[in-house]
């Protein structure tokens, strides 16, 4: 059994989204552990904020199978195959973690954005404060309380679920 960690991001419709993806979710994979809810500018375009969370869970799957997994989630939902990297979204879910693995295939792992973005940081940090990134060497407590917070605005939220 792996635990993985999972971003979830969202700026159409956020909070109908959010609820859709919770409920995928927590049909395919045990033990989900919600970090709070977070709403940010968006990064890399104009567009409306995102709303952003981090979510552990345990998975007998294989990682290919996870992302094929949250692919489905993301094309079931609205999220539209080959769309541009930096545009609104409907749904994006990222795998984060997978165990403490270091990888470049079938994906990269740890995912990059841990470390630059804080909305996965912050979220991560608030889930797994202790956990340690293997390749940084520090705990996620560690690396929010080093992040550069000027760099990106982001603020949590209260948020209504209902999945």
């Amino acid at each position: 059994m792996a635990r993985i960690f999972i971003s979830i991001g969202s700026n159409i419709h956020p909070e109908g989204y959010f609820n859709a993806a919770l409920k995928a979710l927590s049909a395919h994979f045990d033990n989900l552990c919600l970090s709070s809810v977070f709403e940010s500018e968006a990064v890399g375009f104009d567009g409306s904020n995102f709303l952003n969370m981090v979510v552990a869970a345990d998975t007998q799957l294989g990682i290919a199978e996870v992302v094929a997994l949250f692919k489905q989630i993301e094309t079931d939902n609205g999220r539209l195959p080959g769309a541009k990297k930096f545009s609104p979204r409907t749904l994006d879910l990222d795998l984060l973690l997978y165990d403490d693995l270091v990888t470049q295939t079938p994906i990269p792992l740890p995912r990059a954005e841990i470390t630059t973005n804080a909305f996965v940081l912050w979220p991560l940090a608030e889930i797994a404060p202790e956990r340690v990134h293997p390749v940084a060497q520090l705990s996620y407590q560690t690396l929010w309380d080093n992040y550069d917070k000027s760099q990106q605005r982001l603020w949590p939220i209260e948020f209504q679920w209902s999945y």
